[in-house]
């Protein structure tokens, strides 16, 4: 290639070319809506350390059900925090639970035309914060919380839940969620397994919009930011074991995890864009230090660039309206 026979910046001259030429465009229908629900709230409380997102109420988790399918969103994420927690999680059982009445709640308010998924984790719903039950010294007893997985799962599926997300990185977890649900009856429901799931500093503001409880931290089950091929070995495990779809969290600061799972995942990635990376953008443009619908759009266009497939992401609804905007 020589100059100037070759000019990359041809089709680079006007927006149309760059629109025409670009490799990758957004699309609502692969972004997913996290969404918190609080047990007792009356009015939606907002979460100061997520500007713009708030816990909800049941009224208000309708509405932004609703406004998500009016917008085109392709799914929602639901997260559920209880009144009352205790070590084994009891609560997150209960047909009658804020998870659980959750999920039938926004099923009935949307029917099919929403992908419904929910979290099967422990962590919002145990008195100690963490994603399992603890054993006598105080270690999450891998095995036995695998048992209230199962559970769960055939809980929220028998709720309503079209999709359900294993999140604990407990071993074997897709596996016994799997069988549980094809014992229940409920072959057609999806797993999108949360595979490789680092420890992170950016899950800060995320404990506050689940009330957590935890006290030190999650790296004995989460993985370490230091290992990459780790995460292959992690999404192999889970599709082995039945896995629909895979995730890797956090998104921002692992696209080039993201990446090497998009290259070999025979099935769809999704990628969590978490709070710390939602707070840090909004912190930065409400200082008028970046521009923030140029800084939110490149964000979540830069995950999708690295190969997923779907985008969890604060944003979902707001960028929806955006897209729409636009065509």
């Amino acid at each position: 290639m020589s100059f100037p026979t070759h000019r990359p910046r041809r089709l680079r001259t006007t927006p149309a070319m760059r629109r025409l030429t670009a490799e990758h465009r957004l699309s609502a229908a692969e972004l997913i809506l996290p969404a918190f629900i609080r047990e007792g709230l009356t009015e939606p409380n907002p979460i100061a350390s997520m500007p713009g997102v708030q816990q909800h109420t049941t009224d208000s988790l309708k509405r932004a059900a609703a406004e998500a399918v009016e917008l085109g969103v392709g799914g929602i994420m639901l997260f559920g925090v209880p009144a009352v927690r205790d070590a084994r999680g009891t609560a997150s059982l209960d047909p009658d639970g804020v998870l659980n009445k959750a999920i039938r709640d926004v099923r009935a308010e949307v029917g099919d035309e929403l992908v419904v998924m929910s979290d099967v984790c422990l962590d919002e719903f145990t008195d100690h914060g963490h994603c399992g039950v603890l054993d006598a010294n105080g270690y999450v007893d891998n095995d036995a919380t695998l048992e209230i997985y199962g559970q769960m799962a055939v809980a929220q599926a028998d709720a309503g839940a079209h999709v359900l997300g294993p999140s604990g990185m407990m071993d074997g977890q897709v596996a016994v969620i799997r069988q549980a649900l094809e014992d229940a009856g409920h072959a057609t429901t999806a797993i999108v397994a949360y595979a490789a799931k680092y420890a992170s500093a950016f899950y800060g503001p995320f404990r506050e919009a689940v009330d957590s409880q935890l006290t030190g931290d999650r790296r004995t089950y989460q993985m370490d930011a230091a290992n990459r091929r780790e995460a292959i070995l992690e999404v192999d495990l889970d599709l082995a074991e039945g896995a629909d779809m895979v995730m890797v969290k956090p998104a921002m600061s692992y696209l080039d995890i993201l990446a090497d799972v998009a290259a070999m995942s025979p099935v769809p990635v999704a990628a969590y864009q978490i709070s710390g990376e939602y707070s840090m953008i909004e912190a930065a443009a409400a200082n008028g230090w970046i521009d923030r619908r140029a800084a939110i759009t490149e964000s979540v266009l830069g995950i999708k660039r690295a190969g997923a497939n779907m985008v969890l992401t604060y944003w979902a609804s707001e960028l929806a309206g955006w897209l729409k905007e636009s065509r």
